[in-house]
């Protein structure tokens, strides 16, 4: 798709990135990517960072179109989306409705579990709203270890691996400083994988599954984006019927929450059973040099560039694409 586009017809392109988030730091690395990458593929493209600037200069100053390349709230959450609706101008990724139900990570279970999708089995705690029993009770519920983090962060901010009961407490504390809402979850022991999404509707498409192995099984923040001893494998070295159960759940779950434009959603692989669980979906993916989406696409033959002119070109307004009459 992308090698036929016309960097042209994209008009003057705002490249949205830092924003207020705890992933500022990352967001300002994935927004230089997309923008060298634009700027290399002939595009007007500008940086425009919303903690610093209106959003309201975005219509003054013309742009035609924005690429979020923002992360956590205010930028991946419907919040900003919501704006870019408002003031007509069309944008990447999904829109209002599913981009904050997919932050949402209690929120996106619920969904799936209506939907019969399979994911981890959680607790919910409400800050100030539980007990030292409840958090006592939580272990017996889940089995040991499991995991605590807050229901609406990204980049495993907030998260803990409970080894035991003695731990809960600190675990849960540390997730109520940054979510008023608190997901506990059954750990999945097996093998991690990532799987990015392509494209809207039918037209949607999985791109090759990665396989991460971080040191000790700790997938953090620090090892996300600042080291390089985590390996990424791709091709994933899983069975090829594996593989292709993943990017059908992957499908589904993102065609379920009404996603569009792109996407990566995180599995465990249950390491007895072979039962992959879906974790969460991302609707704003990181582009930084430690990135999974440009390296899965990379895999299939899209490089960076392209892959950054084919997100572009996805840009859309919710209310043009269900066809709402305005005034």
């Amino acid at each position: 798709m992308s090698p036929n586009l016309n960097p042209l017809d994209f008009g003057k392109v705002a490249v949205l990135m830092g924003g207020l988030s705890g992933e500022r730091e990352v967001s300002l690395m994935s927004g230089q990517g997309v923008l060298q990458a634009l700027h290399a593929k002939g595009v007007d493209a500008h940086p425009f960072d919303p903690a610093e600037r209106d959003l309201s200069e975005l219509k003054a100053e013309g742009f035609a179109r924005c690429f979020i390349a923002l992360h956590g709230r205010f930028g991946e959450d419907g919040t900003v989306q919501g704006a870019l609706e408002l003031l007509g101008i069309p944008y990447t990724g999904s829109g209002v409705m599913a981009s904050s139900m997919a932050i949402d990570k209690v929120m996106t279970k619920r969904v799936l579990l209506s939907e019969g999708l399979p994911t981890p089995r959680y607790v919910l705690l409400r800050r100030g709203a539980y007990s030292a029993a409840d958090v006592a009770a939580i272990p017996e519920a889940l089995g040991l270890p499991l995991i605590v983090k807050p229901a609406r962060e990204g980049s495993s901010l907030g998260l803990s691996k409970v080894v035991d009961a003695a731990g809960m407490a600190a675990a849960v504390a540390l997730a109520g400083q940054m979510d008023a809402d608190i997901l506990c979850e059954q750990f999945v022991k097996g093998d991690e994988v990532t799987c990015p999404v392509l494209g809207t509707g039918a037209q949607a498409r999985a791109l090759p599954v990665i396989r991460i192995v971080a040191p000790e099984g700790n997938y953090d923040y620090q090892n996300k984006y600042f080291t390089d001893t985590t390996q990424y494998l791709v091709p994933c070295g899983l069975p090829a019927g594996e593989e292709a159960a993943i990017q059908q759940l992957v499908l589904k779950t993102f065609r379920t929450l009404n996603c569009r434009g792109w996407a990566r959603a995180d599995v465990m692989i249950d390491q007895r059973t072979r039962q992959p669980y879906l974790l969460e979906i991302n609707t704003s993916p990181g582009m930084t040099g430690h990135s999974l989406v440009p390296m899965s696409a990379r895999a299939s033959g899209l490089g960076y560039e392209d892959l950054c002119l084919e997100v572009l070109a996805s840009a859309a307004l919710d209310h043009r694409r269900h066809g709402a009459i305005l005034a």
